[in-house]
């Protein structure tokens, strides 16, 4: 994901040492990471970053749409790194594996159909498939 730090000066932000560290960590997993799994990571990583500064800097991250939460298998939430626009994500249930895919008009006549049928207006959607990456249903059908 380019353009992220130009994205938080526009939004009147400073780039700093922590929001460049935990972005870096995002980028670098390919998977959801948790703010828990984020903090472990950076003490590996021999970084000092607090929690709190994780879970501040997720949130404004989240603010600006730099990264989309996604729901974890434990109950817990991850983060991802977006790109600009409409975004959803496949992630894969055996390795945590995820890819981000383009959405947002493809889904309008479901969304009319939902409205339709229920009297609700629908504001946003988040819409986030499980399933198995490549990798792990070539190693399932060697197993």
């Amino acid at each position: 994901m380019s353009g992220w730090k130009e994205l938080l000066t526009q939004a009147g932000y400073r780039v700093t040492e922590p929001r460049c560290a935990v972005m870096q960590l995002l980028l670098d997993s390919g998977m959801p990471l948790s703010p828990q799994a984020l903090f472990e990571s950076s003490r590996t990583q021999r970084q000092n970053l607090g929690l709190v500064t994780i879970y501040r800097t997720l949130e404004l991250f989240e603010v600006l749409g730099l990264v989309c939460r996604v729901h974890l298998k434990d109950g817990c939430h991850g983060y991802l790194p977006v790109s600009p626009g409409h975004h959803h994500f496949v992630i894969c249930e055996h390795c945590g594996g995820a890819v981000e895919f383009p959405g947002g008009d493809d889904l309008r006549m479901l969304i009319a159909d939902i409205e339709a049928q229920t009297g609700y207006r629908v504001a946003e959607h988040l819409l986030q498939l499980i399933g198995l990456c490549p990798v792990c249903q070539a190693q399932r059908e060697l197993a």
